[in-house]
């Protein structure tokens, strides 16, 4: 069992979400806009699935036989994720590890998948995460990136991103090839049905 992450960090009260019951993300499926990416062949191995939370993507990409590491930095859902992959007969390199510190991993992936952690950071963390990111891919490799948009209503949950925001972030070493609206799906009790941004970015 992983140790728990200080009292009072980032990282423990991510924690506390898993711990305490399920997250409206946790959503015991795939975001289906990562299952079309998969069937239609934009996700190649070996593949990292950045903020894995319980592990349903990185599970979907095992399931294809394809190479994959999950990392989050939420002990408690690296354990779930550990468990669904022996329950299903999945080999997955689950991990936890800081979405700002992925060269730490140690290797490079020829594909990153994001589901809803671009949207978590301030502007300075954005600028950190996109240097992580760079770290663990070479020029032309991919990142799949799966944000809140501006489009949705109210203020509860993320932070709400932009297309100019996608296209500044990446501005500077990267190529943002495309962005597409999308639906992010989140628990039945969540108030609002959010509106996303899918995004296909490469190194350039």
């Amino acid at each position: 069992m992983e140790s728990r992450p200080p009292e009072g960090s980032t990282a423990a009260r991510w924690d506390e979400t898993y711990r305490s019951g399920r997250p409206p993300w946790d959503i015991g499926r795939p975001q289906p806009a990562f299952v079309r990416l998969a069937d239609s062949g934009e996700i190649a191995e070996p593949v990292l699935d950045c903020g894995c939370g319980t592990g349903e993507h990185a599970l979907m990409i095992a399931e294809r036989g394809m190479e994959v590491v999950g990392v989050d930095f939420a002990p408690a859902a690296i354990e779930v994720a550990r468990r669904k992959a022996a329950e299903r007969g999945l080999d997955v390199d689950f991990r936890v590890t800081d979405a700002l510190d992925l060269a730490s991993l140690g290797r490079q992936f020829r594909t990153v998948i994001d589901s809803g952690v671009f949207h978590t950071f301030d502007d300075r963390d954005r600028r950190r995460y996109v240097e992580s990111l760079a770290g663990v891919v070479a020029p032309g490799d991919v990142v799949h990136l799966l944000c809140f948009s501006e489009l949705t209503p109210g203020d509860v949950g993320p932070r709400r991103v932009t297309q100019a925001e996608l296209r500044e972030a990446f501005a500077s070493g990267w190529e943002v090839q495309r962005i597409e609206p999308e639906r992010f799906e989140v628990s039945h009790d969540f108030p609002v049905h959010p509106h996303a941004w899918l995004a296909r970015i490469v190194r350039a």
